[in-house]
Parts: structure tokens; sequence; C-alpha cells
């Protein structure tokens, strides 16, 4: 027998996503067990799924029935000497798992710190910052299909993962709820990962030499506070834009024109540039119209200073997008999902 789900009626998702853009919704559905996620699929065909709502610009009021996944609890599923397998559930707020990890001696998931958002929708967005990314440490996913209620086990290589993609954003998109994610941690001789200049001056300027888990994490933490927006204080979604990533050939034309163009290597034919630089070089940093705007800190990030639409964030983001490709002919890609 099915237990009857039942949801709230016209509401405003205003809270529950980091831009604080004011949508209204239907059907707004809490989901605390894999049972009720089954059951309100039963009742409720083809949702829309809410999670920490932190990677997402809502342009228009959502017809469809929200589920808000907050399934809660996590476990050591097997160790070693040397390695933890480490499973959270979807609702857990990302952040603070992380500290939980760091707190127990484990190392991986340090300079992922602060990225706000929760455990499942990591995966679908492949997050990453300083050198890492969630491929690296994930070591598989549990979904739940939302035409059969079946639920799957997808590898780390199931997930086809590439830079901010992976399967849930591409063909199996929307076919799957993500419920719980499980992580190969280090619980000794940690593999630490600080060839990013800003994680170097840090250490440095707290002449920390030898540096633990903990040591980058609170390094992390101390460059995204203080060049990111609080989404408490003022609504954003992190890094809106993809790094580009352009052919050498390219990337060595610009360079006689801008000598100083920051870039990473990626392999002998591609290399990334930051689209921080890229949008603070068109002179964007700041630039604002009505309640949206571009931050005056970190020109990755667009914000919402009180009462902007997401239609006016959307506007920003596009006029942003044709000023880069204006002057460097480079096509940036949004890594925020538009709705």
């Amino acid at each position: 027998m099915v237990n009857k789900i039942y949801s709230q009626k016209k509401l405003s998702l205003k809270p529950y996503n980091t831009f604080n853009i004011d949508v209204q919704v239907n059907d707004f559905i809490k989901i605390q067990t894999e049972e009720e996620l089954i059951n309100a699929l039963q009742q409720f065909p083809n949702p829309f799924i809410l999670g920490g709502g932190s990677n997402m610009l809502l342009t228009q009021n959502i017809e469809k029935p929200v589920f808000h996944i907050q399934i809660k609890g996590i476990s050591i599923e097997k160790e070693t000497e040397d390695f933890v397998w480490i499973k959270a559930q979807a609702g857990e707020n990302w952040h603070k798992f992380v500290l939980y990890t760091l707190n127990q001696g484990f190392g991986g998931l340090e300079n992922l710190s602060l990225i706000p958002g929760n455990v499942g929708t990591t995966p679908i967005q492949n997050i990453g910052a300083y050198g890492i990314e969630i491929k690296d440490v994930m070591e598989n996913c549990e979904a739940i299909h939302v035409k059969t209620f079946k639920k799957k086990t997808f590898s780390n290589a199931d997930c086809k993962f590439a830079y901010r993609e992976s399967i849930f954003k591409n063909e199996e998109k929307g076919n799957y709820i993500i419920t719980s994610v499980t992580f190969k941690l280090t619980k000794r001789n940690h593999i630490l990962h600080t060839e990013y200049g800003a994680i170097k001056d840090v250490l440095s300027q707290r002449e920390i030499k030898n540096p633990t888990p903990k040591d980058i994490s609170e390094a992390v933490i101390f460059i995204r506070e203080s060049k990111l927006p609080d989404p408490k204080k003022i609504g954003n979604s992190g890094s809106f834009f993809k790094n580009p990533i352009v052919i050498k050939m390219k990337f060595e034309k610009l360079q006689e024109k801008y000598p100083k163009m920051p870039f990473y290597e990626l392999n002998q034919e591609d290399v990334k540039i930051p689209a921080g630089w890229l949008i603070d070089t068109c002179k964007l940093k700041g630039y604002r119209k009505g309640d949206a705007g571009v931050h005056e800190k970190q020109a990755l990030v667009l914000v919402n200073y009180g009462n902007a639409t997401g239609s006016e964030i959307l506007e920003i983001a596009h006029f942003v997008k044709n000023e880069v490709k204006e002057k460097f002919d480079i096509e940036l890609e949004f890594e925020v999902n538009i709705f």
C-alpha cells in the first residue's frame, strides 16, 4: 500500500535557492526517506528536483511538483588501514559533510570546502575547486529511476565525468534522482593538493610547512570567504561561468596581445583560461543594473542585491557573455543551471 504524500500548496522558493529568487510553486513535497521518494514519484510524476538550491537560476514559476530532497545520514561502508569508504545521503549539507570527514581525520575533500549545496547534487555537476573534482574522490552513487522506481548504483566510470559534466546532465538528465554518494577517502598518507598559488600563499603566511588536510581546508575557507559573497547575505550561486578551454594556437595568439593572461595547461593541445580574468579585463567587475549585477570582488559571480528576478540576472549573464565574446572571441558557458 502506498502511503499518501502531502504537498504544501502555493509556496515561494525564495528561501530554498541561494540566488534568493522569488518564484512560486504549486506543490512542494519534502522527501526524507527513499520510501517517501518512491511514494511521491507514484503520486506526483515528472517532478522538479531541489537539493540545496545552490547551482540554479530560477527564471519562472515552477509548474511541476517540487521534491525537496532532505534524506539524511552518514555511514562508513568499509575501511582498511589506508582508506575509508564513507556514504552520505543526498540531503546532507555538503560543507558540513566535508568538515565531518576532516574531524574524523579523513583526507580527500579538503579542497572542496565551503562549496554551497547538498551531497546529492555534487556528482551531477562534478563540482570542483583548487585542483580537485568529485570524480577524484567518488566511489559510486545510488539513484532511483523516476519512472521504474528502481534503485541503481552508478560507479565512478558510469557517471562519465568531465569538466562540470556528468551523465546526469546529459543522456540520463531527468531520469534519476540521486539518494546517496559514497566517497573513498584517505586515513593516512594523504595526497595533498597545494599547487594553487592562493593556497600556497595562505599556508606560507601561516608558516605551515607540513600541512594537514584540515590546514588545507582552513586555507580554502579563508580564500573563498575573502572573495566570494555569502549567499545568506547576498543572493548568488557561486561561479556562474565555466572556465573556458581553448586550443593552444588560439591561446598563443591571445597571449601575444595579453601577456599577463593567466592560464593552466591541461595537455599538449588545450589551455584553460580563468573566466573571472576575462570578465574583469572587460571591466565588468561590479557592473550593476537594478538589483542584478557582477560581484565587485569576484567577476565570476553574479549577484542578486535584493529583489532581482531570475530573468534580470540572466540578462546580465548574456551581457557578460557577449562582452567577452566581442573582446576575446571566446564563448563563455554557464556553469549554473537555468530553469
